[in-house]
């Protein structure tokens, strides 16, 4: 899965975060690396770089936001393969790209 991130205010950052990019200063010098987990010290130098908004990492989605994303795109796959018909045999690509864009889509893997 992709990391996801958000620019956020200096003010909303907390210590713990992590940067989802490279922070480089105003003359192009990496400042802190990719990945790198904020505490209270670093915050405090950011004003001095003239550093106002940081790319951070947006949290995993919890259980629930992925019960509900995969419901919504079985929904959505449901309808766009709605005229395939699984017994005709003239429908078999159709339903072999069904199950690998379901598979990927759902993240099950498994494609027929």
């Amino acid at each position: 899965m992709a990391v996801t991130h958000q620019h956020l205010p200096l003010e909303q950052v907390r210590p713990g975060m992590v940067l989802s990019d490279v922070l480089l200063d105003a003359h192009g010098q990496v400042l802190l690396p990719q990945g790198a987990v904020l505490t209270e010290n670093m915050l405090a130098l950011m004003p001095r770089h003239n550093i106002d908004m940081l790319p951070i990492q947006a949290p995993p989605p919890s259980p629930e936001e992925i019960a509900v994303q995969q419901a919504a795109d079985s929904e959505r796959l449901a309808y766009l393969f709605r005229k395939l018909d699984p017994e005709n045999p003239e429908d078999a690509a159709t339903a072999l790209l069904r199950s690998y864009v379901t598979a990927y889509r759902l993240g099950t893997g498994e494609a027929a």
